[in-house]
């Protein structure tokens, strides 16, 4: 403060006097110019009278004067100047004091010299002949009158600076020095100028309010702290420049950040054009959203802008939807594919029927019609019966748990195939021993019949399937259906759990099946919180272990 009292007092002295000082040179200035300006076209006047009374005689006749005389011609050729040689000089037909003088009778003009040292100033007269007289003064601009007289002004000037400074220092030291000894966090206590006594009083009650408003700002902090803490979503809160004023943990999970990130950009924490895109409709008031991918993660970003009285902010939520990403994807497949799966077998249904009513069938082949109508309604009711099972599993439904020998399990399985088997020439076989676990009898029986079913159809003609039942080293039950079939290439090990999902679809439709076989194997294999791993290799056959 004591500065600021010196600086403005300094200045104020100083503007003083460069406004007083600017104010008289420019008065004196203007004053003298004018009177330049009245004894010029006075001259002017009587040099007039001289020459239409005399003529060139008169000029020539003149001695040297500090005024000069330029006599020019009605068409601005000089007749005579009494500073310089007439044939020597330009017209002066352009010039502006000539030309008003010829159509006014008389014109002013003022012309400053290339360095504006000095500035020249023209007075002309039309006389009865035609002819124009013109007189002209020089004299020094303001700028050089300024520096002819800069050393006293200068003098002047320093000792104005000295003693302004001297008594700016005084003042503000003595202004400020109770100021200084103020006690504010008893601003009661102070014995200072009466005139700060209410400020002093508003100040004491201002500290008592921002102590309570600190406190419960703080609670409120805590608070805020401890809720975003055990949120699951990433939640990043923005000023109007885009940089972070809170970010919990999960936020820093999500975008992989560990330092202090508060204070900093959000595009250094993150610059894709996803996030740019968000921030830049939220600055124009637009909620939006978008989805970003990170790592194996799907995560729904929204950002709202919040307008907060005059400050404007973002507030970033990030949620994790994988899940519901999935759950839709597969949803949608799962739709497709069923659609698609239920026609074909309708569609054969209903050209087998159709080619029946139409009588375009002859007695010998109605048989034949007939068992593809029931093969493929056949198809059907196991279609139906799939999905039905698929989907109790997904809706999580509750299943009576019981005590299941595998053993016995996987040999009725064996007995269920057997037919089948022999009808493509397979040898299905049972080994290991007895084993039980506590699950859904139903579920378990999906789980073999499934595995069993496909080692038969992909095995070749003449091949081998076996169900193995045995104990793993650590003392878990493992189920093994193997075969030396055709088997599964590589690329589409990770993809044959899938609904529908078919290696060779051509091969498929020959074997028959609904595609949903293995898929509810991983279900009912998930229900039970088993393992399943699978080995196979094209043209050997393959193998999957299911490990309760």
């Amino acid at each position: 403060m004591t500065r600021r009292i010196f600086r403005s007092v300094f200045l104020a002295s100083l503007i003083v006097f460069l406004a007083g000082l600017a104010l008289v040179v420019g008065t004196m200035y203007n004053y003298f110019s004018g009177q330049q300006s009245e004894q010029l076209k006075v001259e002017a006047r009587l040099a007039a009278h001289a020459v239409e009374a005399q003529g060139l005689d008169y000029l020539e006749s003149l001695e040297e004067s500090e005024i000069r005389l330029t006599w020019i011609d009605a068409d601005g050729t000089v007749i005579y100047d009494t500073d310089a040689e007439a044939g020597e000089m330009e017209n002066h037909a352009q010039r502006e004091e000539f030309r008003e003088a010829l159509q006014y009778g008389s014109g002013d003009g003022e012309r400053t010299s290339t360095t504006l040292a000095e500035k020249t100033v023209y007075y002309a007269l039309r006389l009865t002949d035609g002819t124009v007289l013109r007189t002209a003064e020089s004299h020094y601009t303001l700028p050089t009158l300024i520096m002819n007289i800069i050393q006293p002004l200068a003098l002047i000037l320093v000792l104005a600076l000295l003693l302004s400074g001297w008594l700016a220092s005084r003042l503000a030291k003595r202004i400020v020095g109770p100021l200084n000894a103020i006690d504010l966090d008893k601003p009661l206590a102070n014995d200072v100028y009466d005139e700060l006594s209410p400020l002093l009083t508003r100040v004491e009650q201002q500290q008592r309010q921002i102590s309570s408003q600190l406190e419960e700002l703080r609670r409120r902090k805590d608070e805020f702290a401890a809720i975003t803490r055990s949120m699951s979503e990433g939640l990043i809160l923005l000023d109007s420049q885009g940089l972070v004023m809170s970010i919990n943990a999960s936020a820093k999970a999500i975008f992989g950040t560990n330092g202090d990130s508060e204070g900093r950009d959000v595009l250094t924490i993150d610059r894709s054009p996803e996030l740019r895109e968000l921030l830049q409709k939220s600055a124009g008031g637009e909620r939006s959203e978008c989805y970003i991918s990170r790592g194996e993660r799907e995560y729904m970003l929204t950002a709202s802008p919040v307008n907060a009285g005059e400050g404007r902010g973002t507030v970033l939520l990030a949620v994790d939807v994988t899940e519901k990403l999935r759950a839709e994807r597969l949803r949608r497949e799962f739709t497709a594919n069923v659609s698609h799966e239920l026609k074909t077998p309708l569609h054969s249904i209903m050209g087998a029927a159709e080619l029946l009513q139409s009588g375009l069938v002859k007695p010998e082949d109605y048989e034949r019609f007939l068992n593809r109508i029931r093969s493929e309604a056949a198809r059907l009711v196991e279609l139906v019966q799939d999905v039905i099972n698929l989907s109790r599993i997904d809706e999580g439904e509750e299943f009576p748990r019981e005590d299941t020998d595998l053993y016995t399990l996987s040999g009725e399985v064996v007995m269920a195939l057997e037919t089948e088997a022999a009808n493509r020439e397979v040898a299905l076989s049972l080994s290991g021993g007895h084993e039980t676990v506590c699950g859904v009898r139903q579920l378990l029986w999906e789980i073999i019949w499934n595995l069993a079913d496909n080692a038969v159809k992909y095995s070749k003609p003449g091949g081998k399937a076996n169900i193995d039942v045995s104990r793993t080293p650590d003392g878990r039950v493992r189920v093994t259906v193997s075969d030396d079939g055709v088997g599964i290439p590589r690329e589409a090990q990770e993809r044959v759990f899938e609904r529908f999902y078919r290696v060779d679809k051509s091969h498929s439709r020959e074997t028959g099946g609904t595609g949903l076989g293995l898929s509810i194997v991983k279900h009912a294999a998930q229900y039970h919180n088993a393992e399943i791993s699978l080995e196979s290799e094209p043209g050997r056959g393959t193998s999957i272990s299911v490990t309760f």
